[in-house]
């Protein structure tokens, strides 16, 4: 029997399609936009998601007039929703990178300390709403960060490269940046001879041939020669080390590796090509693999891949995108009739019902008889809505009002949402955005009776020390305290 090879998309491919899909809404470009056109860049940044932590006469008072006008100038130009567009994302739900500090611009002084704009994404236990920040950072310490993990810019992810992906101004160089002109984006260079991710092929994502030109603009914005060593992040556990190499000024640098193997202090030290370099841009790859179309896109984004500039991809000239309209209403087999579930005074309603049977039905219902199939339907509805994935990735991203608009929608704005997983995940963001509030309001709960390691206090007022039992008292939850006292609990459980 022949075996038959199909070809399969790629888990990383499924999973942009998604984040383009439900992360960045189109009325979050929509309004943005137009804020940002009036020179509202706060009010931009706000329908962004993207909370302000910086005070720019702060900045002037500390740092000069000079500085703060570099810096109000780019916060005008700064595009919040085309910057959550391209920010890093994990697998596989493709939210933002929790706990990242990513630098937008870098800005050098006379004799003081370079200062940062930074965008930051809160920890893990704080993402719901995946909001971020914008704040500044300068080297020498002094900037306030709050309860941040790691308020250090991250060398592998930075944007102040990379202006074209949040400056509205410069987007128009990403057709050259990500090399949709034509030019080869994803050819398998000398310089990779075992490329990762894929054993004895090449792995598209990975965009090799950009390396020695980005490289260049690397070790330049780091005040080091032209031609230098440099390493690029392949893996958790797997580093490629680089150098630049030319004949003279006149010829195009290329990328080798390093002829004598570096000690890992030496290699710690080199720059860091960022992601946004080292990988292919995602969109180009969805338009490649046909995807997305180019409608479905930012606008920016969009205008950059297919603008004149820009190689033939497929996929339409960008369009704006919009919403689907409401269906047709539910069918529904009932005692041998079809009938309709529609909208009715902002409730599903089985419409081919009279009102007064359909409130006998409930009754009898409720006394535990068999309800009708309309009814069942509509019941089924509310617990488990054949749109509960499409609500789940928008609460996921953050889009409350999205997720609401499609339950409003399919139920109607006027109905009561009935126990089941749709009632579930609606309470779980609800739940995970006050955990997120108790975050950027610095106020992390932590039990009074819970100890740390390495000898520290817990914050609160127990201050139990590491290695001491609890002690119990009224604040201690219920469960904890039925836990301690149970008499057929191993001893050797009460310790550490």
């Amino acid at each position: 029997m022949a075996h038959h090879f199909t070809h399969t998309i790629p888990a990383r491919l499924l999973m942009w399609q998604r984040v383009r899909e439900y992360a960045v809404p189109l009325s979050m470009i929509e309004t943005a936009t137009a804020r940002r056109a009036v020179g509202d860049w706060a009010g931009a940044c706000a329908v962004a998601r993207l909370d302000v932590d910086l005070d720019l006469r702060a900045v002037r008072d500390r740092h000069g007039t000079e500085l703060a006008t570099r810096l109000r100038a780019d916060l005008r130009r700064l595009a919040p929703d085309l910057l959550r567009w391209h920010m890093p994302r994990i697998a596989p739900d493709g939210r933002l990178r929790p706990g990242l500090t990513l630098s937008l611009a870098r800005y050098r002084t006379s004799g003081a300390a370079p200062l940062h704009l930074v965008v930051r994404t809160p920890p893990a236990r704080a993402d719901a709403g995946q909001r971020m920040s914008l704040a500044v950072w300068d080297e020498s310490g002094a900037t306030e960060h709050g309860a941040h993990p790691h308020p250090h810019p991250d060398r592998r992810f930075r944007l102040d490269l990379h202006r074209h992906l949040w400056d509205a101004g410069r987007s128009g160089d990403l057709t050259r940046r990500c090399g949709a002109d034509g030019g080869p984006s994803s050819t398998a260079p000398p310089c990779l001879q075992d490329p990762p991710d894929r054993p004895g092929g090449h792995d598209d994502a990975w965009a090799s041939a950009r390396w020695a030109a980005e490289a260049e603009l690397l070790l330049r914005a780091e005040g080091l020669p032209a031609r230098g060593a440099f390493t690029v992040r392949l893996g958790a556990r797997s580093r490629a080390v680089l150098e630049l190499t030319a004949p003279d000024d006149g010829h195009a640098p290329v990328c080798r590796p390093v002829r004598e193997a570096l000690p890992p202090q030496r290699v710690a030290e080199l720059p860091v090509l960022p992601e946004a370099s080292a990988r292919v841009l995602p969109d180009l790859e969805l338009l490649r693999a046909g995807l997305v179309t180019a409608d479905r896109l930012h606008p920016l984004v969009a205008a950059a891949l297919t603008g004149p500039g820009a190689a033939a991809l497929p996929g339409a000239v960008p369009q704006s995108r919009r919403a689907p309209g409401p269906g047709d209403p539910h069918r529904v087999e009932c005692r041998g009739e079809v009938h309709r579930i529609a909208l009715r005074d902002g409730v599903l309603t089985a419409v081919d019902h009279d009102p007064d049977q359909l409130r006998r039905e409930e009754l009898l219902v409720a006394f535990g008889g068999p309800p009708l199939p309309c009814l069942r339907a509509i019941d089924a509805v509310h617990r488990d809505p054949e749109a509960l994935p499409a609500v789940r990735e928008r609460l996921g991203h953050g889009d409350v009002a999205g997720a609401l608009a499609v339950v409003e929608a399919l139920l109607g704005p006027a109905a009561v949402l009935r126990d089941g997983p749709l009632k579930e995940e609606l309470e779980s963001a609800a739940a995970r955005r006050v955990d997120q509030g108790l975050f950027r309001a610095g106020l992390v709960p932590v039990h009074p009776a819970a100890g740390t390691g390495g000898g520290g206090k817990a914050s609160g007022a127990g201050h139990a020390e590491a290695g001491h039992r609890p002690r119990l008292d009224r604040r201690t939850p219920l469960d904890l305290r039925r836990k301690r006292n149970l008499r057929t609990r191993p001893r050797t459980g009460l310790t550490h």
